[in-house]
């Protein structure tokens, strides 16, 4: 079941959609590998927001959808998709909550960014765009979304592959310190505990998120050019808000919104994941270490696999697209 609030919302929106004016479509922008004009940005309305994505592939294919996550978008699969697209994939890459031209359709709605809005937005999405299942790939935030999917919509995943491994949040147990070689990779969420937080991610928020992705990905040597692509998305009028209220969130620091209580405390039993799973980790991630990913396959009750990728850092789609690509065409392969 799902809250009252939620449920009304999505009726709401599934009523009022065929009244919709039609919204224009444009060429996504397409970075290194991709080729020029393949992906196009599209919107799709759910209960809350008007959801940017960018699809490529044809509409009869078999979707793929990838996830994003902080501080990334979109361009991390811009490598990624050509070749799902060259096996026959409708592949769909959405613009998270407070992402790119992502958009609430409500002044009054929360910005939340706690984990159960992402999972839910990543199947209203599933929902608005008439797809009964679909294979998930995500990393971050958008691993998350995926897991959280996964774990509560298993039906709706036919397949799932993750960087970075099970992040379903365990907020009851974030009292917990960790040790302090990870305490030190997480101070940036301290960081966005705080007021002087909220207003540096405000007043810096290229410069912080550029230097995160420094940190995470010491052995990659992007280009300022290949930043910028990126960095465009995190000009979105609810960026911060959904950012700061996902941090604080995750520790109990802010409550969460109420429409996505009965989630979050679904969530809180950290559920496990049935569907087949493939978990990507690189071995030079600077924020989450490969000994914990690689302790995580009891979250895993299906078929699952764990493969460690050397050198590369946190962004693994951006860094490991081969690899990437080839886990998700694996299992999409299973699914048809």
């Amino acid at each position: 079941m799902i809250d009252r609030r939620l449920f009304i919302g999505l009726m709401s929106a599934a009523a009022a959609a065929p009244a919709l004016p039609t919204l224009p479509r444009e060429r996504g922008r397409v970075g290194r590998g991709q080729q020029a004009g393949a992906a196009m940005l599209k919107r799709a309305r759910t209960s809350v927001l008007e959801i940017a994505y960018e699809e490529s592939g044809p509409e009869t294919g078999f979707p793929v959808l990838l996830m994003h996550g902080f501080p990334y978008d979109p361009r991390a699969f811009d490598e990624v998709t050509p070749p799902l697209v060259r096996a026959g994939h409708r592949v769909i890459v959405p613009y998270l909550r407070g992402y790119g031209q992502t958009r609430f359709l409500e002044a009054d709605t929360p910005r939340s960014g706690q984990q159960a809005a992402i999972g839910r937005d990543l199947v209203e999405l599933m929902d608005a765009l008439a797809l009964p299942a679909a294979v998930l790939a995500g990393f971050d935030w958008g691993g998350r979304a995926a897991c959280v999917a996964a774990a509560l919509w298993p039906e709706r995943v036919r397949g799932l592959v993750l960087a970075n491994g099970y992040s379903i949040q365990d907020i009851a147990g974030s009292v917990v310190p960790a040790s302090p070689e990870q305490e030190h990779r997480l101070w940036y969420q301290y960081y966005f505990h705080t007021e002087r937080g909220r207003a540096g991610l405000q007043a810096n928020r290229r410069e912080l998120c550029k230097l995160l992705w420094k940190l995470w990905s010491p052995n990659w040597n992007f280009d300022d050019a290949t930043y910028n692509r990126t960095a465009d998305s995190f000009d979105n009028p609810d960026f911060v808000d959904v950012v700061i209220h996902s941090y604080r969130h995750r520790f109990g620091y802010a409550p969460g919104d109420p429409a996505y209580d009965m989630l979050e405390r679904q969530l809180a039993e950290r559920p496990p994941i049935t569907v087949p799973t493939i978990v990507l980790h690189g071995e030079g991630d600077g924020i989450a270490t490969a000994r914990a990913a690689a302790s995580q396959a009891r979250f895993f009750t299906g078929p699952y696999q764990y493969r460690l990728i050397p050198v590369i850092g946190h962004d693994v789609p951006q860094e490991a697209p081969k690899e990437t690509a080839a886990a998700v065409l694996e299992l999409a392969a299973a699914a048809r």
